[in-house]
């Protein structure tokens, strides 16, 4: 008699795993790429992107972008406004590709990615000091170090932190 299991106890096996992975849902990685790479809109790109990196959508919950396109004449202490067609397009778009599972969590202090658990997670190994380089200036300055970062790139093994 052979100890080896049989081919309808492996099929069964399979399953269970399938099954378990389905309710157990992606991992927070998996989340993050989902949620990280969304073909950006090209009025997002004209409009935000003019002044800062444009953030993925997926990088900040549903409440956060409400908050932020509701308040956009006081937008981080600048003047945003959008005519209202452009801002109710951008809103429906941010909304719909917002951030979802572990990474939604509940919006982060005054809706900043900076301010995120998950970025503070990610980024916990980074010292103080690297934020005030020069090159780096500040947390939110993505594409100091995450080279293809105005892409929707933020892999680890893509970062460059500068000197």
């Amino acid at each position: 008699m052979s100890n080896s299991p049989s081919a309808a106890t492996l099929r069964r096996g399979l399953m269970l795993l399938a099954v378990l992975g389905a309710i157990a849902g992606p991992s927070s990685a998996e989340e993050a790429r989902r949620d990280a790479r969304v073909t950006l809109l090209p009025a997002y790109s004209k409009e935000c992107a003019a002044c800062h990196t444009a953030y993925p959508p997926g990088l900040l919950p549903a409440p956060s972008w409400r908050h932020i396109m509701d308040n956009l004449p006081r937008h981080f202490g600048t003047d945003a406004s959008l005519d209202a067609a452009t801002l109710a397009t951008l809103s429906s778009w941010l909304v719909a590709h917002a951030a979802t599972g572990r990474r939604a969590g509940s919006p982060p202090a005054e809706d900043r990615i900076t301010r995120s658990a998950w970025f503070a997670r990610e980024h916990r190994e980074i010292a103080p000091a690297v934020w005030r380089r020069p090159a780096v200036n500040s947390p939110s300055n993505c594409a100091a170090c995450h080279v293809r970062a105005n892409q929707g790139e933020f892999n680890e093994h893509d970062v460059r932190i500068p000197r």
